[in-house]
């Protein structure tokens, strides 16, 4: 019994030598720098991004989001089925013990009885009784049960990754869709203000038609317009009550349950994002963690199939007793020691194929973890670019609206003044409107890179976080 024990902790002493997985390379070089230059006196991304936009309201959204999201659930879930698989995956590692209580009683209705029968016409009853303790344990010779061990523990780190792939996508999401959400009332209001706008030309055109100064077809000009700004009121409203449902969603709620405090949309601001250096975004970005993780399980799944193709030792040691009556079951000790090795020989090509096909699994996670670095340095260059472009647009549309402001007053006031025809007004009052209409949208869409591009660098993630 000594021996076997000195053998079997030796295994165990050899299953723990053996190489651990190594850390994936993706055979990827980054670029030294982004293509868009970054401001150097920009912050840099953290774990509460969304409070650099000074919303009190979207603070508290995102609470409610991390509280209620059913996505966020499920994934936390994940995690804990990937936690449980890592202890089934290990529990090999070590000898499992078996203890078992056995009691048995014969006894003949008739006849006389055969050979493989305890009892026989002269006994009323034959009682037995028995107690044992086994183990087992298979040497991890080759390294195969460690390989399966720590192929669940990366398993383990990729869902915890992709925990926080969606909890960063679920933020973002209700950042960007709350934005769009203010947004689309500041348009709403925008429309109304221009249609009333409209209306009070409207009745400057009536006042003239009835004096004579104006013709029919003035009048007629802004009943049209009056109209079209009627139209576009209820597609806005359309628009907000579906960005309000959709916020709703993310929260977990029903919208009817969805309580906002009214928020001016030119209250948010951005903040200056540092995207830092392109080799940075490997430890920051949880999808791309993820992929890494999961590349460096492919690799040791394949050390499991390699080791299925082996010959395993399997080592038995089993403790015991046994009498006729339960006073003295454990009167009568015994043990047995058992060895065997099994070796694969004609399997059909089955265990082969199943060390090809992990190969090719691996193969496929690393272009995988490849497409993901790749993906990542593009989210950051898109948002990059979208920031600088929309920040030139933004400074040429600020002057732009100024003169449609001015244009539209002197053209009002000309026409009641009856210097100016009413095909004036209405251009004005056009471009007015436009104008306006795409500050929010450009307001909107800074707002929504600026999401973007934290959400690109990670939102403050860092690998170590898990």
């Amino acid at each position: 019994m000594k021996a076997h024990l000195t053998l079997v902790a030796a295994s165990v002493l050899l299953a723990a030598c053996s190489s651990p997985v190594q850390r994936p390379d993706s055979g990827l070089q980054p670029p030294p720098a982004w293509a868009t230059a970054n401001q150097a006196s920009a912050l840099h991304a953290n774990q509460q991004w969304w409070t650099a936009f000074a919303s009190p309201q979207l603070d508290q959204l995102i609470e409610q989001a991390r509280r209620g999201s059913y996505d966020l659930a499920s994934a936390v879930a994940r995690v804990r089925q990937a936690q449980a698989g890592a202890v089934v995956a290990g529990a090999p590692l070590l000898p499992e013990l078996k203890g078992g209580l056995n009691a048995n009683r014969q006894k003949l209705l008739r006849g006389k009885g055969y050979s493989e029968l305890d009892a026989d016409n002269n006994n009323d009853a034959v009682d037995y009784f028995n107690a044992s303790l086994t183990a087992t344990y298979e040497i991890d010779f080759w390294g195969g049960k460690r390989a399966a061990r720590d192929s669940a523990e990366l398993a383990v780190r990729a869902s915890e990754f992709e925990r926080a792939t969606v909890e960063l996508t679920l933020l973002s999401g209700v950042a960007t869709t709350y934005t769009q959400l203010l947004a689309l009332h500041e348009q709403q209001r925008i429309a109304e203000l221009n249609l009333a706008n409209a209306q009070n030309v409207l009745k400057l055109v009536q006042t003239r038609y009835e004096a004579g100064s104006a013709t029919q077809l003035e009048l007629a000009q802004q009943k049209s317009l009056v109209a079209a700004q009627q139209r576009q009121l209820p597609e806005v409203r359309q628009r907000a009550e579906a960005a309000r449902i959709s916020l709703a969603a993310l929260l977990g709620q029903p919208v009817q349950a969805l309580q906002l405090t009214p928020q001016a949309f030119d209250q948010l601001r951005w903040p200056s994002i540092a995207a830092g250096v392109p080799s940075d975004l490997l430890s920051r970005r949880p999808d791309i963690a993820s992929a890494e993780a999961q590349l460096a399980a492919a690799q040791a799944d394949i050390i499991v199939a390699r080791a299925a193709m082996l010959p395993s030792i399997t080592l038995t040691a089993n403790l015991g007793s046994g009498a006729n009556r339960a006073a003295d079951m454990l009167r009568n000790p015994f043990y047995n020691l058992t060895g065997g090795l099994i070796a694969p020989i004609f399997n059909n090509g089955r265990l082969s194929a199943e060390r090809d096909k992990a190969t090719a699994r691996q193969d496929e996670l690393l272009q995988t973890y490849r497409a993901a670095i790749i993906n990542g340095f593009a989210d950051v260059e898109k948002a990059l670019g979208s920031i600088r472009r929309l920040d030139e647009q933004r400074q040429w549309q600020r002057e732009e609206l100024d003169q449609a402001q001015t244009a539209f007053r002197i053209a009002q006031s000309r026409y009641e003044a009856g210097a100016e025809d009413l095909l004036t007004v209405l251009e004005t009052q056009r471009t007015l409107y436009a104008a306006q209409d795409l500050n929010v949208q450009l307001r909107q869409a800074r707002l929504g890179a600026s999401i973007a591009l934290y959400k690109a660098l990670g939102g403050g993630w860092q690998a170590s976080d898990i």
